[in-house]
């Protein structure tokens, strides 16, 4: 409960931090009292959903010229897709953990147990799916997924988590204590490689470092891209590490205590689990291979950098009238994500003129 606690204040301090540094046009029309009362109450998250339903709202009725509410909209979408991440890596991801750690404990299991578990698997691959997509949204001429291209994104994401989600459970049901000793040395292997890369999300130092905290609590789990230019090197250490650490957690559990009867099914489980690990990469080497929208740009003729390549394709940020206002926490990201030709700008304030 306490990590759950920390976890989502963490959380409502990132979206209270991104509405301070907004722009007064953009924010919620609402008293500042209120929205630092809504935080304090954990409910920043679900205001600023309630707050993106209003404005897109509006938008659906909005006329053809009024273009104010759709840029509004998407500045708002962009947040909502980041603090969704953050929500299923800092809460949903370890509470999953926690659940799949008590069925083994008690080796029983509800259909409902069984349907939380496949559908929270499920909804861990969907938030980084619908990240990748949201800043893709944020280029212009950017080709957006296609159908087959989303499905394999979403299958290696879903077998990547899978496999190291279970090893940790296992790694629990031996050593419970372990992983208040685990988990807290590869946080922080994660959060210095992430320092070490250089970001530049937040508007300060002081809010920087609890980014960079709650980035590395994602890399515990799950692939995070947080620097410009080639990512292939930076990804083959990531995922060896991660491979290495999860068969070492693996094989602790089976040298400390042999699957017994009544866990005779875990076996052939974890067997699986290195397999399914491999398809992943397997799928994700596909997908940058043959299913990337670069691919579908080239056949075109036009170009769509592949984020791992470290080349410029030329591309630039979607546009906005006046006032040129501009997401610059998305405008990081995609950046890092999908190099550009164009050439670094200085730090400015979110919100300030970008294009």
């Amino acid at each position: 409960l306490a990590l759950l606690a920390a976890a989502s204040a963490a959380a409502q301090a990132c979206s209270w931090l991104w509405l301070r540094s907004d722009p007064p046009a953009l924010r919620p029309a609402v008293p500042v009292a209120l929205l630092a009362a809504l935080h304090l109450l954990q409910l920043g998250f679900f205001f600023r959903c309630l707050h993106a339903l209003k404005v897109g709202w509006k938008v659906c009725w909005a006329k053809a010229e009024e273009e104010d509410a759709q840029r509004h909209m998407a500045f708002l979408s962009h947040d909502i897709s980041m603090l969704r991440l953050f929500e299923t890596f800092l809460e949903n991801t370890p509470q999953l953990t926690l659940l799949l750690y008590i069925i083994l404990r008690t080796n029983k299991a509800e259909l409902s147990q069984g349907l939380g578990i496949s559908t929270a698997f499920l909804c861990v691959s969907w938030s980084l799916l619908d990240y990748h997509q949201s800043l893709r949204s944020f280029l212009q001429d950017k080709y957006e997924l296609s159908l087959g291209s989303s499905i394999i994104y979403f299958l290696w994401n879903l077998f990547l988590i899978c496999p190291r989600i279970l090893v940790v459970a296992l790694f629990a049901l031996l050593w419970p204590y372990g992983v208040a000793v685990h988990f807290p040395l590869v946080w922080l292997a994660m959060f210095l490689w992430v320092s070490l890369q250089g970001t530049d999300f937040m508007e300060s130092s002081g809010p920087e470092q609890l980014y960079r905290a709650m980035v590395a609590v994602i890399l515990y789990f799950s692939w995070f891209n947080v620097a410009q230019g080639r990512t292939l090197y930076r990804s083959i250490i990531y995922h060896s590490f991660i491979l290495v650490d999860s068969t070492l957690l693996a094989l602790a559990w089976l040298w400390g205590q042999a699957p017994s009867e009544e866990h005779s099914y875990l076996l052939p489980v974890v067997s699986a689990a290195l397999p399914c690990y491999l398809l992943g990469l397997g799928l994700r080497v596909t997908y940058y291979k043959w299913l990337h929208p670069n691919m579908r740009a080239q056949h075109e003729g036009g170009y769509d950098e592949v984020d791992a390549s470290g080349g410029s394709d030329g591309l630039e940020f979607r546009s906005f009238l006046e006032p040129d206002l501009v997401n610059r926490r998305m405008q990081w990201l995609a950046q890092i994500q999908f190099s550009l030709s164009q050439p670094a700008r200085p730090h400015f304030l979110n919100g300030a003129a970008a294009v």
